[in-house]
This record gives C-alpha cells, structure tokens and sequence, in this order.
C-alpha cells in the first residue's frame, strides 16, 4: 500500500465498502432470487464475508492511519471530503474496534439463518418454529450490547447502529408527542363515520401492477440502466454499488398495496441515487441514518403518492388498467379511500395515523426485550395487549401479529423507532421545499416529479453521510427534528374526516 496516509485510508476503506457490498448482493439474492435449501451455505457465507470485512476494517494499520490524519482533518475545513471522510471513518471504526469479528460473523449468520426461518413460520403462523432464532439474536445482541460502555440505558447502543448519536430518551420524547395526539385523534376519525374503501379489495392482476408500479417510479426517476424492480414477501430495497439499485415490491393479487411498496422503496433507492458519486467506497457513500432514509421513503409514498395531485394525474390510467373495478368510482372517492385512517392488523399496510403507533408498540416491546422485563416466549401475548391497547385490535394468528415482521428474526433490534421518526422528519424536510419551490401541486397533476427529485438531491441527497444525522436534518431544515409540523400535517389533510 502506498501513496499518502488518506490515500492508504482510502484504499482500505475501498477493500472494507466492496466486502461489505459482496454482503449485501448476497442478501438481495436470499430474498429475491435464492431457493430455500440454500440457507445454510449462504449463511456461511454471509458469515464469512462479514467477518472478513469486520477484520479489514479494525486492523490496526487503520488506527495508525486515522491518528496520522488528525492533523490532516484539524486543517481542512469542516465541510471538505477529507475531514468528513476521516472524522466519520473515526468513529465508526472506534465503535468497531470493541466488537470481535468472530462475533459479527456470528450475528451475521445467524441472521441468515433467521430471516430463512421467518418465511415458513410466518406462513403457518407458528411462532415456536420462529421462537429458538429470535432466542438466539437476543442473546447475540446482549453480547454486542457487553462489548459497549455502560450507558444512559441499554437500548442507546441498538439504536445507534440505525440513528448514530441519538438516545432512547429523545426517541420516547417525539414519541410521546405523537401518542398524545394520534390517539385522540384517531378516536375522533372512528366517531366521525365510515370510509368507504371496500373497491380496493378484489382481483387484481399482478403483472398490470407492475407495470402500473414502473410507470410510476419511472416518471419519479427510474432508469433501466440503474435501477431494477423484482418481487419479494417483504419489500425493501437495497444498492450493492454505486448505479446498482433494486427495489422490490409485493405484487398481491387481492389489493394495490404494491403501488404504494414500490413508491416506499424508490424511495429509499433514490436517496441512495442522489448520493455524490465521488463518494463511492468510502462510509460516507451511503444515507445517512435509517430515519433520514424513511423519511424519503415516506415522503414519495405518502406525501406524493397519496396526494390529491398525484391521484388526478394517475388515477384515469389506473382506471383504464382496471376499468371493472374502478370504472364507476370517481377520482374523490378512490383518494379518501387510499387515505382512510382505520386501526388495522399489519404495520405495512397501515394508514399515515395508525402506522406510527404500530411503531411506537415496537420500540417499547424492543426495550422490554433488551432490559430483561420481557421474556422471548411471552412476546405474542405482550404484542397482542399493545394492539389491543393503542389501536383497539383483536390479533387472530401470530401471522397477522408478532410474525408479520421479518426485523427481528434477522436480528434488527433498534431499527424500528426510525420509521416513525422518518415520518416526522419527511414533512419538514417537506416544508423547506415547498418553500424554495412553491406549490407543487400543477406540476404533478402533469406527472413532473423532476424538480422535487432535483431539490431534493441538491439539498440532502448529495450529503450522503458526511454530516451526522442532526447535522443533516438541521442543514436542510433549519431546525432538530421536530413533530409539530408532521402532526400539522395529519390535522391539515385529515380534517374532513372530523369535521
């Protein structure tokens, strides 16, 4: 290795981000691609990799690297690639240092081995099939937490690995507003009488779709050349490199659901997209935190895709496509219908109230699990009196229940407060382009997305994680996450439903 110590740096960083990549396209290809009886090798495999990009990344030549370059990044300005560079490489790789690559690989494959076992107990609604992995993964993740100073509570170190440098207690402070007025307001929407959205249940084709899904992320930014559309039972996205980005969707035959997945996920992918290209191999060449990364999936989902704008430009192509079911449903009918808020079994499929405390049930149960209040085989029936609790629902089957999410068969614990907190964050980041753009509306009844897409890769897509997330958020918005205007929002768009 020669060259300057960033340029050592960087090559290092280079080997550590395309092992790390090998990972993810072997993730994307158990998801999407992989048949069953490939679990265990690829489990191995996955183990192996990650181990070895873990070794890679916290030898010690790293470190010596890193204190070569505090003069280096005490120099450079604040905002320049390098010391962005060396400061974020910084700290991931102190956090990095205190876990063995022994124990990555561990958690790594027993991830896989999770998620494999997920599907089938999911199908049959059997917990106990599920119940040994999830076991497991909460003994890994004690062990990972160990390796961790003490700190204000247990949970700090979970969701750092998702939300770096936020803490529990801020996450239950934007939490507790949001309860404080979702369930109230919930409360008003049932007093105030039905929705009608019965017309969104019924037979349709799978493959219109999706082909309904690609017009519309097509005309959002998707290009043939980098993105790719494939089905999965859990829809994500995932970017194995730079002009690499698939998403996939669920293309159920009983509802539109996958519409709105596919918008979720580009989403994620475009944020991915935007990001500097100069960035590439390094740990800057990526979204910044998982709640920034939701708050873009959320804003192309729910604050375009189910806009009243968006809905008079696509709406006469979904009824053409589906002239049976739609045929005598006017344009105003089908929008409330796709912005009914009704308390309901499954966080994916949830409107933009009830999802959040679908959320919220989740951080809490992930709390009791991590402090020991909660044992792994009392789960289902601490899941089952939340739903009960904050959103009034029976929960017939542990399918329709605890199952319903694949996170923590692969170990995810601390990942799910970042989709409420993405909510919130979406419409302030919303706010500040409305403000630089103006109405938006005229342009997306015309199908124009462009200059959306555009501010928003100027403005916060191009950063990639050069910044922290509060940095980040706070360059773009102007202020620290705050869910006042997100719950201005909801008030705002659901007021005919308590009028």
């Amino acid at each position: 290795m020669t060259g300057s110590p960033f340029d050592r740096l960087r090559e290092r960083l280079a080997e550590v981000s395309d092992l790390t990549k090998a990972a993810t396209l072997l993730v994307w290809d158990q998801r999407v691609m992989m048949p069953p009886g490939g679990a265990e090798a690829r489990a191995e495999a996955l183990g192996t990799v990650s181990r070895l990009a873990q070794e890679r990344f916290i030898d010690d030549e790293v470190g010596r690297l890193l204190e070569e370059l505090r003069g280096l990044e005490e120099s450079s300005g604040y905002d320049s690639f390098e010391a962005s560079l060396i400061r974020t490489t910084r700290r991931e790789y102190e956090k990095a240092t205190r876990v063995s690559p022994e124990l990555v690989g561990e958690m790594r494959r027993a991830s896989a081995l999770g998620l494999s076992a997920w599907g089938p107990a999911k199908e049959s609604s059997d917990f106990e099939q599920l119940r040994p992995h999830l076991e497991a993964q909460l003994e890994l993740r004690h062990r990972y937490v160990s390796c961790f100073p003490a700190g204000d509570e247990t949970y700090d170190v979970l969701l750092d690995d998702y939300e770096p440098l936020m803490k529990t207690a801020e996450v239950r402070q934007v939490f507790t507003e949001l309860k404080d007025e979702l369930v109230p307001m919930i409360e008003e929407i049932r007093d105030a009488g039905d929705v009608d959205d019965s017309f969104l249940r019924g037979e349709f084709d799978p493959a219109t779709q999706r082909k309904l899904g690609l017009e519309i992320v097509r005309a959002f930014g998707y290009s043939e050349d980098e993105w790719r559309l494939d089905e999965t039972g859990h829809p994500f996205m995932t970017t194995p490199g730079a002009g690499d980005i698939r998403l996939t969707s669920n293309f159920r035959p009983h509802d539109l659901s996958s519409l709105f997945a596919t918008m979720h996920e580009f989403g994620h992918g475009v944020y991915e997209w935007g990001v500097d290209r100069s960035l590439a191999r390094t740990p800057l060449h990526t979204g910044v935190s998982l709640a920034v990364h939701e708050s873009q999936s959320r804003t192309w989902e729910n604050l375009v895709g189910r806009s009243r704008a968006f809905w008079r430009w696509f709406y006469p192509r979904l009824q053409q496509a589906f002239a049976a079911q739609f045929g005598s449903i006017d344009e105003e009918t089908f929008y409330r219908a796709v912005n009914k808020v009704q308390p309901s079994l499954i966080r994916i499929d949830a409107d933009e109230v009830t999802y959040n405390l679908h959320i919220i049930l989740r951080f809490e149960l992930e709390q009791d699990l991590i402090d020991g209040r909660l044992a792994i085989p009392d789960l289902p029936d601490a899941w089952n009196a939340r739903m009960d609790e904050y959103l009034a629902v029976d929960v017939p089957d542990a399918a329709r229940g605890v199952l319903q999410d694949m996170h923590w068969a692969g170990g995810a614990l601390g990942y799910f407060p970042t989709y409420a907190l993405g909510n919130v964050i979406s419409v302030q980041i919303w706010e500040r382009a409305l403000e630089d753009l103006g109405d938006l509306d005229e342009r997306f009844e015309r199908g124009e997305f462009g200059d959306l897409r555009e501010w928003l890769r100027q403005h916060l897509y191009t950063l990639g994680a050069r910044y922290t997330p509060q940095e980040t958020i706070e360059r773009v918005t102007g202020s620290r996450i705050d869910a006042k205007p997100y719950l201005r929002y909801l008030r705002e768009k659901l007021a005919p439903q308590v009028a």
